[in-house]
């Protein structure tokens, strides 16, 4: 079970922004900084291929509303990639089954995917750009540091990531009902100006 803690935090970081996961843990297997990460992350296509993504990501995670429409594409793309990457460093460590440490890395990316996605909805409501460019700065800073941190100390990471994740899963269910009013003040300005147009259009 020594490998857990290292799979749970990368499951947590993955549900956040997996390509930078995967770029990371290659190179700190590609420069030998652990042990733990399996070849296949350190292969120069995989880490070319999630640098180019996460450059993408680290773009696109900074506009208001573009933020919103990438995490909906991500709902499958980073659960399956914390399950990819805990399956992987589970079967690098022989300590812990694939399938379990599959589980654990998907659901736990699930988790914080929810918990990202549901708080950007929640911060597009607010008619200023820049706490999209806050957050997500806060988010890829906070994924380096726990997950560069989790080399060293991996259960101590894991607590960390813990916390975290049960700290965003409470304030998004505070967040809860003011992107239901968004929603609804939305639909609500939609369906005004529908009727306007109706209203203004000459008779036949």
């Amino acid at each position: 079970m020594s490998v857990l803690p290292l799979v749970f935090t990368s499951g947590w970081a993955s549900g956040i922004n997996a390509y930078a996961v995967v770029l990371l843990l290659g190179i700190f297997g590609a420069t030998g900084l652990s042990d733990d990460v399996p070849e296949s992350l350190q292969r120069p296509e995989i880490l070319i291929t999630a640098g180019v993504l996460f450059l993408c990501e680290a773009v696109a995670d900074k506009i208001p509303y573009v933020d919103s429409v990438w995490d909906s594409v991500h709902t499958v793309i980073r659960p399956a990639a914390g399950a990819w990457v805990g399956a992987l460093l589970a079967g690098q460590s022989g300590s812990l089954s694939d399938l379990a440490a599959g589980a654990i890395g998907g659901s736990t990316a699930l988790a914080s995917h929810t918990v990202k996605a549901g708080t950007r909805m929640a911060i597009n409501t607010s008619p200023e750009p820049f706490s999209n460019f806050v957050m997500s700065t806060a988010e890829d800073l906070g994924v380096a540091g726990i997950l560069t941190f989790a080399m060293f100390h991996p259960e101590a990471a894991a607590i960390i990531a813990g916390v975290l994740l049960l700290a965003g899963l409470l304030a998004l269910l505070f967040l809860i009902s003011r992107i239901r009013r968004f929603l609804r003040r939305r639909a609500q300005r939609r369906e005004e100006k529908r009727l306007a147009a109706r209203v203004g259009q000459p008779p036949d």
